[in-house]
């Protein structure tokens, strides 16, 4: 039996707005995301696929992000798509995933009692906030492929790499990497997934990006 929605949850009266909305449904983009991990919690990467209005693909993101479980990279996957949303100026979006869990946790059925699920949940929440119409939906695995294919595709390029470019072992001293960010009312927001210890210290260096 699927609980009902608390009528004080915000996130629900949120989702049934966007819904029942259908003239900015029909003018939406289209983000398939999905998640995967080999171990839970194992390698994990996520896939995302996005269409335009009229069903053409504008965009594929895939990214390893280093060991976490399914429902982690699930959610990385939900930020990716939404963060490539704002990003470009998209006002009208409806997500398709294939984690029951997930898409009934964004639309208030669920609650979040996972501890490394609750900062993801609220990230994306508050990053689905920001549209003026936002949908998400459970399809099915056969319905998901494409992302699906493309999550699979960045773990295989991470267990054919060369041992330099591999993520880095327990117990060897992290190295350098690159991450993206951006500047958001003053502060420097993470767009690709830090996976670092609660109160690790980073040293960062700035180089902002000219986009053409």
């Amino acid at each position: 039996m699927i609980p009902k929605p608390p009528s004080a949850n915000r996130g629900a009266r949120l989702f049934a707005d966007a819904s029942a909305d259908s003239s900015a449904s029909a003018a939406a983009y289209r983000a398939n995301i999905d998640g995967g991990s080999r171990g839970n919690p194992g390698p994990a990467s996520y896939g995302v696929v996005i269409r335009n209005p009229r069903g053409e693909v504008v965009a594929k993101l895939k990214k390893y992000i280093g060991r976490m479980t399914n429902n982690v990279a699930e959610y990385y996957g939900l930020i990716a798509a939404l963060d490539y949303a704002q990003s470009h100026g998209i006002r009208a979006l409806r997500v398709e995933s294939d984690s029951e869990l997930l898409v009934r946790q964004m639309r208030g059925q669920y609650k979040v009692k996972s501890a490394e699920l609750r900062p993801l949940f609220e990230r994306a929440r508050k990053m689905a906030q920001t549209f003026a119409s936002f949908k998400i939906e459970h399809v099915y695995r056969e319905q998901n492929a494409e992302a699906d294919a493309l999550a699979n595709e960045a773990l295989d390029e991470i267990s054919s790499a060369p041992a330099r470019m591999k993520p880095d072992k327990p117990g060897v001293k992290p190295r350098p990497r690159k991450i993206r960010a951006r500047v958001r009312n003053g502060a420097l927001v993470p767009v690709d997934p830090l996976d670092l210890a609660e109160g690790s210290e980073v040293e960062i260096s700035v180089r902002p990006i000219v986009k053409s």
